[in-house]
């Protein structure tokens, strides 16, 4: 423990669990049950693809001698790269990228919505909650019908009614005041210009713009993003944003209270109450009253024979993703890469012990996690999920054959008074990871919910083309806010309640010497939780570098069918799996991982060949 020391206080700190990964027994398992029904295939569909595929770009990843920046669009690691340059820190740089990501990745973050940034300053670890909350006026029958059932998802999603309270800028504007080293409204300025000058669509803009049905219906939103026919904005066209423009300009000038009183903030209000088929209940005052948490992070030893000691840090609840992955590591034995690869892909004999503790993990998220200000943790501290008691016995329930659907256990004496959460998909999102010169480090998951969020867009009372889209992150609370005995679900909707996420922004560190070792995270709803725990595990167990670990083929369970990213993986790895009981389904799985590892002396940065993003640094 006295490497502790080396990580200063922040760090040593931080909520920790020790974590070591225990043998998974043979205990036969029940037999798939209805989760395995047509029905359960769908939603496993849907919850696996919350953004569309848009082709395969292979990378051979960067060496970055000095830290540098790793985004979703090269635009935009761009403007980190010049805040670098320009002395900035890895803070000043992820904000620098945020702005433009609103910019030229509208579908998936913005100031219109909410993040969770990760900060490290080379001695503390600091947690930031930009997450989104519940106006005062919602309660849990939000998204309920006169009858009683839930509204069909989509329809829950487009328009007001599924609008939280942004919290990214004001998270951001917390952030900088304590870290930030540029001035505020220095970090506007790429954003501003390429507002003004436009931009090129790019291949996977225009394909998820082509894909849409609803910005149509919104004015706003179908002036900007479509012609005058109504068609999307073909590939290379010069597309320019004023109103955004004139919004960055006055956030700069006023910072960001200007997004939360007077016009902008108005003109945003009006649109979610005025929607003319799906009104929400955000009011000014909501905006006025948003605060961002400075939260406690998570920071968990990873261990056993045969690895690398690592600390993971991430982010606690809301977001379930830390714990999440933490519980399926601590449950996966160490495979090494000759056993657990076949031609470069896992076998079924990995996958099958994957996917099972992957549903016993993803049983107790939907069981337990949600907003900590409204939810008690399992015997009073989250850290009970991932004891090393409990995972070893919640590991023995893997079999020789599938479990089709598990259970929650019960990681504290009490029992749960609440119940589980019913599947329901989650979307969008999008992640930044900056290391600078000096060590610091940033790993940012930022997110306007699900593909172009509510489908609403604001032009901030400019009167401009153009503008910035609204999150409809309630739909991340549970529809259905009770269970048929009348037991409350933990991620009920609730005034002023910060929906669950799966968002995972993760710092590794070396407990030995206290050294950042990588900065990683990924968009892609409830499947982020995958995609970090693949590619941790690519690193650890199978050698790979970052690069290597994010082109791996995904796999995911959301406690239902086991699903495959399609077209990568075998026939006689499907049938084997289908012979121990699994019900098998093959979707694209379009994870946007981006991250930085760090190589001898330097850092090397990866970007996930699903998407369009990349990696550079400031000397380059």
């Amino acid at each position: 423990m006295a490497a502790l020391a080396l990580l200063g206080s922040g760090l040593a700190g931080c909520a920790q669990a020790p974590l070591t990964s225990p043998s998974l027994s043979p205990t036969p398992s029940p037999a798939p049950s209805a989760a395995s029904s047509a029905a359960a295939s769908a939603l496993a569909a849907q919850q696996a693809q919350p953004e569309s595929e848009s082709g395969w770009e292979d990378k051979p990843g960067w060496r970055l001698p000095h830290g540098g920046v790793a985004a979703a669009n090269p635009l935009a690691v761009d403007a980190g790269v010049a805040m670098l340059r320009a002395g900035g820190n890895a803070l000043d740089a992820a904000i620098a990228v945020q702005m433009v990501l609103t910019l030229v990745e509208p579908q998936s973050s913005g100031i219109g919505g909410g993040a969770f940034l990760l900060h490290w300053d080379g001695r503390r670890l600091r947690a930031f909650d930009g997450r989104e909350t519940a106006p005062a006026a919602a309660d849990e029958s939000l998204f309920l019908q006169p009858d009683g059932k839930p509204m069909p998802f989509m329809q829950a999603v487009v328009g007001g009614r599924s609008v939280g309270t942004p919290g990214l800028l004001r998270m951001l504007a917390q952030a900088h005041a304590v870290e930030g080293r540029l001035p505020w409204a220095q970090l506007f300025e790429p954003a501003i210009r390429l507002s003004e000058q436009g931009f090129p669509v790019s291949a996977r803009f225009q394909k998820l713009l082509a894909e849409d049905e609803f910005l149509a219906k919104d004015p706003v939103a179908a002036r900007y993003f479509l012609d005058a026919a109504g068609k999307p904005w073909p590939r290379g066209h010069l597309l320019r944003n004023p109103a955004l423009a004139e919004v960055f300009r006055r956030i700069a000038r006023e910072g960001a209270e200007a997004f939360y009183r007077g016009p902008i903030a108005e003109d945003l209000v009006r649109r979610v109450r005025s929607h003319p088929v799906n009104p929400g209940t955000l009011a000014l005052s909501d905006l006025a009253a948003y605060r961002p948490k400075e939260r406690e992070p998570l920071c968990t030893d990873w261990s056993g024979p045969g690895r690398q000691p690592w600390r993971l840090c991430g982010f606690p609840p809301p977001s379930s993703g830390h714990l999440t992955i933490m519980q399926m590591l601590g449950m996966l034995p160490p495979v090494p890469a000759a056993e657990a690869l076949q031609a470069g892909k896992p076998g079924a004999d990995w996958l099958h012990r994957y996917t099972e503790v992957a549903r016993l993990a993803f049983a107790d998220r939907n069981q337990y996690i949600a907003d900590p200000d409204f939810v008690q943790a399992p015997g009073g501290r989250w850290e009970t999920l991932l004891a090393p008691d409990y995972l070893r016995q919640r590991a023995r329930l893997v079999g020789e054959r599938s479990m089709g659907q598990a259970q929650p256990g019960q990681p504290a004496p009490q029992r749960s008074a609440y119940a589980p959460m019913a599947a329901q998909p989650e979307y969008g999102t999008s992640h930044i990871s900056v290391v600078d010169r000096e060590g610091r480090a940033v790993a940012m998951t930022t997110t306007i919910e699900a593909v172009f969020g509510a489908h609403v867009m604001s032009d901030g009372g400019t009167g401009l083309p153009g503008g910035f889209l609204l999150n409809n992150e309630l739909t991340d609370f549970s529809l259905v806010p009770r269970d048929a005995l009348g037991r409350p679900v933990a991620n009920r909707v609730e005034p002023g309640k910060r929906p669950r996420s799966s968002m995972s922004p993760t710092l590794v560190f070396n407990p030995q010497d206290g050294r950042l070792m990588m900065s990683l995270g990924s968009p892609g709803g409830q499947g982020i939780i995958h995609y970090v725990a693949k590619s941790l595990i690519g690193v650890q167990d199978w050698g790979l570098d970052l690069q290597q670990a994010f082109a791996l083929p995904n796999v995911a369970s959301f406690n239902g069918p086991t699903v495959l990213e399609a077209g990568q993986f075998p026939a006689a790895t499907k049938e084997a799996l289908k012979a121990r009981g699994h019900t098998v389904v093959e979707r694209d799985m379009t994870s946007g991982l981006h991250g930085l590892q760090r190589q001898g002396a330097g850092w090397f940065g990866a970007a996930d060949p699903r998407r369009e993003g990349a990696a550079r640094g400031a000397d380059q």
